[in-house]
């Protein structure tokens, strides 16, 4: 028996046999140089297998629209349109030509090149984005090559599925019926085969590394998805508590399902509004079957990041589209491009930095280049006639910040004007809070935002002095931290003496052990990762308001982030026992 531990990526507990899928490694990569007179030869071959491709990305999109909907389908859709980008096909040929070296080699090493790049950023959402490169370079090399690719239609009994990587056209034509369980050794949260695991309600762990090494085909395998944990060939006595646990995990899932229509109130009369985080279009659906009252944080920067396309103003605007026409007149919150520091720029703008985290990023990269933050600005307003859209701006540090972002929304709907492009009037704009500037002169700040929402990912990291990318030191990223708490409520306090309402949308907003802390500082709304909204809200819905803000009584006087963190266990032990 041995266990091994990797990235949770959608919930549930399965028992079941493994399957290892073998791994269809395309043949080592030629490179050989081409005459003059082959270079035309070459960019034609490359021009049928880009067509090939894009068939069969057709036929995927097609199916994926009949079995899952368009949210899921879009997925196909990005795929077909980076095979099809006039800016993709220019970039391939100029390099046939310069190097006079054989297509197979150019895609390859191209396709390499920007996966090297994307995996290479600390954050690893941007790495997960790196598997659709493989995706379409594969199908590209599969028809140059004559590649008959082993498919996962074919298995006819339950399994749980055991991977090095998943591509998302794998996911979408294997038999789900009986895959009951997925593991991978590469991918997480973010990534497009993650979101499609969630949507087919399929457990998974990724990112486990070394599973298709350590696992052996018809091994029994305990999936504990909710952990990110595998345990492999368990003893008699561990699989009878395990199977037990399963039983008790799917009834309270039954339990926990039924909230989803019921309101996130404490038993005396406290409401708060739980909405969802979402990096892409294609999450939508998901949120949805959790029962979330909105979009609290969709982060756009990943619109400028998918290779083959740039993002130009109707680009933006059909993406916005569709997340606003989906959640109908449930508010939709989308924060403006926050781009730098630890997250990947694209390759038309140079940001070399001895310290990204405190130099050129977010708000600051956007007043930088006025046209690219005006093209998103006009994009955001002409999306708002399909939906309930607020506008959000990134890692403001002061009042100059907040002034310019807002002048420059105010040049954005003269030019929509102008145009005759019609757009609200109304729109809520706001801020985040993520720095020890904004929440201390959140009383200033709050004269010009319609709302906030504080990002503790990195006012912890921030006010810490903690690099939470740092394996090092992260252990010092403690949320229950005095002087996290003391920020928060100056500026929950100072917010609603101006009538601006607060939200909370990074991590520690999903932490079901942090909601009756979180409730007593007096957040208005919680914003976090769609599956985590069912437990937080059954907390939500077990407490008194008046209780909680007894306990964050005690916490706000708290010496230390460790007696803070005992006093919350012990709290929770208490009044939830069983969780």
């Amino acid at each position: 028996m041995k266990k091994l531990n990797g990235i949770p990526v959608s919930s549930g507990i399965v028992i079941g046999k493994a399957y290892i899928h073998p791994e269809n490694d395309l043949p080592e990569i030629k490179r050989y140089s081409i005459r003059k007179t082959q270079i035309d030869t070459e960019i034609n071959r490359f021009k049928i297998a880009v067509a090939g491709a894009a068939e069969d990305v057709r036929a995927l999109h097609k199916r994926a629209t009949l079995e899952m909907g368009k949210d899921q389908a879009d997925i196909f859709a990005a795929h077909l349109m980076m095979l099809e980008d006039e800016f993709f096909h220019d970039e391939i040929v100029n390099k046939i030509r310069e190097s006079q070296e054989n297509v197979e080699w150019v895609i390859y090493d191209s396709a390499r090149s920007m996966v090297q790049k994307m995996r290479a950023s600390p954050d690893p959402a941007f790495g997960e984005r790196a598997v659709d490169i493989s995706d379409i370079s594969r199908r590209i090399l599969e028809r140059l090559l004559s590649i008959q690719k082993a498919f996962l239609a074919g298995i006819d009994r339950d399994i749980i599925l055991v991977v090095h990587d998943l591509l998302p056209s794998d996911v979408l034509t294997m038999n789900r019926k009986y895959v009951k369980g997925i593991l991978m050794n590469m991918g997480g949260t973010t990534s497009h085969t993650a979101i499609l695991a969630r949507a087919f309600n399929i457990p998974a762990v990724m990112g486990l590394s070394t599973a298709t090494s350590e696992i052996k085909n018809e091994d029994t395998l305990v999936l504990n998805a909710a952990a990110g944990e595998v345990i492999v060939n368990p003893d008699e006595k561990v699989l009878e508590k395990w199977t037990r646990t399963e039983n008790r995990f799917n009834k309270k899932m039954n339990k926990l399902s039924a909230l989803r229509e019921l309101p996130a109130e404490t038993k005396d009369g406290y409401r708060v509004l739980i909405k969802a985080n979402i990096e892409i279009p294609e999450e939508v659906e998901e949120l949805r079957n959790f029962g979330a009252e909105g979009i609290g944080l969709y982060r756009s920067e990943f619109l400028f990041l998918n290779p083959g396309t740039t993002a130009e103003e109707d680009f933006q605007l059909n993406a916005y589209n569709q997340v606003l026409k989906t959640m109908g007149e449930l508010p939709v919150t989308i924060r403006t491009v926050d781009m730098g520091g630890d997250k990947i720029l694209p390759d038309y703008f140079s940001a070399a930095e001895k310290n990204p985290l405190l130099g050129w990023r977010a708000i600051r990269f956007s007043l930088a280049i006025p046209d690219l933050f005006k093209t998103q600005l006009r994009a955001l307003l002409r999306s708002s006639v399909n939906g309930n859209v607020k506008i959000m701006f990134p890692m403001i540090t002061g009042l100059e910040e907040m002034n310019d972002a807002l002048s420059f929304l105010e040049e954005a709907k003269a030019e929509c004007r102008k145009k005759k492009q019609p757009f609200s009037e109304n729109i809520e704009v706001g801020t985040m809070i993520e720095t020890p500037s904004a929440a201390i002169t959140a009383d200033i700040l709050a004269k010009k935002a319609d709302f906030f929402s504080i990002g503790t990912n990195d006012l912890i990291q921030y006010s810490l002095a903690v690099d939470r990318g740092n394996e090092k030191v992260s252990y010092l990223a403690q949320p229950a931290h005095p002087a996290i708490l003391r920020l928060i409520k100056n500026t929950v306090d100072s917010a609603h003496a101006k009538g601006v309402k607060v939200a909370m949308c990074g991590e520690m907003a999903g932490d079901p052990g942090m909601a009756v802390l979180l409730l007593g500082l007096g957040l208005d709304e919680l914003s976090m990762a769609a599956s985590s909204i069912p437990q937080v809200k059954n907390i939500i819905r077990g407490v008194k308001h008046s209780d909680c803000r007894k306990l964050t009584e005690e916490l706000l006087n708290g010496v230390s982030f460790m007696t803070n963190n005992a006093l919350l266990k012990a709290w929770m032990t208490e009044n939830f026992p069983k969780e």
